[in-house]
């Protein structure tokens, strides 16, 4: 099982996905699949709504979340391209940064992290909590930044720099964008569309409900439903930047997925609003089939909140209740993320509460992309909520 999870294996995309230009032909196993879907039968839903769950989460455990399922497909091209190591980025908190620092681990390559922090914790040693314990038991390399630092260069700039560094001392590292989001890294979910049809094909599933980060886990479930004809509404909730900076990610996504003639010169709104079968498709558009006889909808929802990593009190109660909600046996006992599907579900659960009749009768499939790790950097947030629930006590031993 083990050899069998890090070595490199042919792949063919799924037949509705077929014509897709330049699909990638290797593989590397390293996720746990297919991951399990259940019903979650949280209180308070409105009548006739039915809530499913995919354990995305439990994809392995050093190795669980989203970025598992991308980093098969980018890992394959760095050790088929004979790398020596592996550059990625994101937050001081990254489950991307983990997952890629442990996979890149089983499969023999250095990894290097450029983590954002505050600019008092960059000039410090960024210690051991949560997804950096994992990534310095690994030996990654965590080269820190500060918050100022890298919104002035922005995260191509910061990962040419390191890549230049590395090389300059004879290294050969492959590097991999933020969250690994590009047009490879999106081969992870749309192959994750195909498990999906295999596992809900009974389901009758309306609407899919995620997270939305760096983009790809959304634009590539989006893409692939479609494609697939799964016929399904499909809710990203954007956990950091705003709407326009989706877009701006989608255009360039389509860069590298699409050839330009294919677009008749259209812009990603358009372009992604017939991907998702929100608008017509442009007459010149020829990467998608024909319209489907019910086309699917799409939606992009504001959830950052006070912003990305910075848990409300209110988004944490929702962590809690969840975790202790009691429905049916054996689906209880859910943990979420503060940075992802928490905020996911705390704006799904509100916007359901604000309109419960447009959601009855709903068959909804929420995907978690992990990320436990993260909730340790919300323990001192957390001590008051759970020292409240009075489940402490000391034992009174009898003599």
């Amino acid at each position: 099982l083990a050899h069998h999870m890090v070595s490199l294996e042919a792949y063919t995309p799924p037949s509705w996905a077929a014509h897709l230009p330049n699909p990638p032909t290797q593989r590397l196993r390293l996720a746990v699949t297919p991951s399990l879907l259940h019903p979650w039968p949280l209180p308070g839903l409105p009548p006739g709504l039915e809530l499913f769950i995919k354990r995305d989460d439990l994809t392995g455990m050093q190795l669980s979340g989203n970025k598992v399922r991308k980093l098969e497909f980018l890992l394959a091209k760095a050790k088929a391209e004979g790398h020596d190591s592996v550059i990625t980025i994101g937050g001081i908190q990254s489950n991307h940064a983990r997952a890629t620092a442990v996979a890149a681990r089983y499969c023999g390559l250095d990894s290097h992290l450029i983590l954002r922090t505050s600019r008092l914790a960059a000039d410090s040693d960024p210690g051991l909590v949560g997804n950096l314990l994992v990534e310095r038991l690994v030996g990654a390399h965590i080269h820190t930044v500060t918050k100022e630092e890298y919104a002035a260069a922005g995260s191509r700039a910061l990962t040419a720099q390191l890549e230049r560094q590395l090389r300059g001392q004879g290294a050969n590292p492959y590097v991999i964008p933020v969250g690994g989001s590009n047009g490879l890294g999106t081969w992870g979910y749309l192959s994750f569309v195909e498990e999906l049809r295999g596992q809900a094909a009974d389901l009758g599933l309306t609407d899919i409900v995620l997270a939305c980060g760096s983009g790809s886990t959304a634009a590539g479930i989006a893409l692939g439903s479609h494609l697939a004809g799964l016929g399904v509404r499909v809710h990203g909730y954007a956990v950091c930047d705003s709407e326009d900076y989706f877009y701006a990610f989608i255009d360039d996504l389509l860069d590298q997925v699409a050839p330009a003639e294919a677009r008749g010169g259209a812009g990603a709104r358009d372009l992604i609003r017939c991907l998702l079968g929100c608008g017509p498709c442009p007459p010149t558009f020829t990467l998608v089939p024909p319209p489907l006889p019910a086309r699917p909808s799409c939606r992009i929802a504001e959830a950052k909140g006070v912003g990305y990593g910075i848990s409300t009190d209110e988004e944490l109660a929702t962590v809690l209740d969840a975790a202790q909600a009691t429905g049916e046996a054996p689906w209880e006992g859910i943990i979420l993320d503060p940075v992802y599907t928490c905020k996911a579900l705390h704006g799904w659960l509100a916007d359901v509460a604000a309109d419960p009749a447009a959601w009855a009768q709903r068959r909804v499939l929420f995907v978690h992309t992990g990320g436990l790790l993260g909730m340790y950097d919300k323990a001192e947030q957390l001590q008051g909520p759970v020292q409240a629930l009075q489940r402490a006590h000391r034992l009174h031993v009898q003599s």
